[in-house]
């Protein structure tokens, strides 16, 4: 289907995934703390964690993005769904194909594993990612997200 490799992340890409997870916050206007991006890394090197990961790769090796996973349990089927956290490509290598070599490799993932769908959010402005996501769905779904903030105010 495409010439992009997906696997998960080895401890020698702790670099080139870092660089990314970076660049992935800054879109997100979202300050990151070098102790939070070493957890992360952690529970994608730990293969008792539920947080999954896969590197995209381009022909020539280079890491051009990342995908972050999970098994969530849906309560009203009484099975799991596949829940995307974190989705990023590359700036310079967007529109290339990379993100659907992504999107095929989640979709074989959840066939395996029995994942009834797969579910991500991103947020409203994010109109190339919305129309990239259009393409494999019939648009976002019907429910509203909430957060309640747990910080001492």
């Amino acid at each position: 289907m495409s010439n992009y490799q997906l696997s998960q992340p080895k401890a020698d890409d702790k670099e080139d995934w870092q660089t990314l997870f970076k660049a992935y916050a800054d879109f997100y206007k979202t300050q990151i703390e070098q102790d939070a991006i070493d957890r992360v890394w952690a529970w994608l090197q730990d293969p008792d964690h539920q947080f999954e990961g896969l590197l995209v790769r381009n022909e020539s090796k280079r890491v051009i993005g990342f995908v972050h996973f999970r098994a969530c349990p849906r309560s009203l089927s009484g099975g799991e769904i596949g829940f995307v956290d974190d989705l990023f490509i590359a700036p310079d290598v967007r529109g290339s194909g990379a993100a659907d070599a992504v999107v095929a490799e989640l979709q074989s993932i959840a066939i395996q594993r029995g994942w009834s769908l797969l579910r991500w959010i991103t947020q409203h402005f994010n109109e190339r990612g919305r129309g990239f996501y259009d393409k494999y769905t019939s648009g976002p779904s019907d429910f509203i997200v909430y957060q309640l903030s747990t910080a001492p105010k």
